[in-house]
């Protein structure tokens, strides 16, 4: 009985110290990206002289995915890959001109989606996370803060690390919500650095654009 009760008493102590070896923060961000990163798909489409590449966000059960219409505008033979690494081809439904598409893929499984979130409340200083695929590294986690929001550009700047590939992708408060979604970076020296310049549209012009065009939020 002895032994029994010293055995449950370890156990118990050593699954309190591996939960604890993870500060509060780290655990939360590890939190919002096991949440939110099955939702998002690597974008690769064909272009006349290369491949674009870039990031979605799956947005109904459907297989409906949200992004950059720079990533896939003129291009063809659109690749989708979820973050299991399954394949789909896939076809543009609607663009626009905000810089918004909406991708469609065929598939029976069961998809991840995210939940579009609200920016109207967003301030500068706001800690948020970015998910993407830049330099076609697929499920890239990245930090930082809401540097500035343009209200007459309509633009959030960020310093999270925004790279080329991560267009389309979601801009996240650490509460898991996605207030943007990622599209272009300062970009003085031609990709030769980060500069820590990076903006998204805000995820109520997003909503906006959707609900005029296809599907309501």
């Amino acid at each position: 009985m002895l032994k029994r009760i010293i055995i449950t008493i370890c156990c118990g102590i050593f699954i309190n110290l591996s939960v604890l070896s993870y500060e509060q923060e780290e655990l939360n961000n590890i939190t919002v990206y096991e949440k939110i990163n099955p939702a998002i798909v690597a974008i690769d489409a064909e272009l006349p002289i290369g491949v674009s590449s870039g990031t979605g966000c799956i947005i109904n059960k459907n297989g409906l995915i949200l992004t950059s219409n720079h990533v896939v505008e003129n291009c063809k033979n659109i690749q989708v890959t979820l973050y299991n690494g399954h394949t789909y081809k896939a076809k543009v439904v609607k663009t626009n001109n905000s810089d918004i598409a909406l991708l469609q893929i065929d598939t029976k499984e069961e998809l991840n989606i995210i939940s579009l979130g609200n920016s109207e409340n967003i301030k500068v200083g706001q800690k948020v996370l970015a998910i993407g695929n830049p330099f076609g590294f697929n499920g890239t986690l990245t930090q930082g803060i809401i540097s500035r929001i343009d209200y007459v550009k309509d633009k959030i700047q960020t310093d999270a690390a925004i790279n080329p590939g991560n267009s389309g992708g979601p801009l996240i408060t650490t509460n898991g919500e996605v207030v943007g979604i990622n599209q272009s970076i300062y970009n003085p020296d031609n990709n030769i650095s980060n500069i820590g310049i990076g903006f998204a549209i805000p995820i109520n012009s997003v909503k906006e654009i959707l609900n005029n065009q296809v599907i309501k939020f």
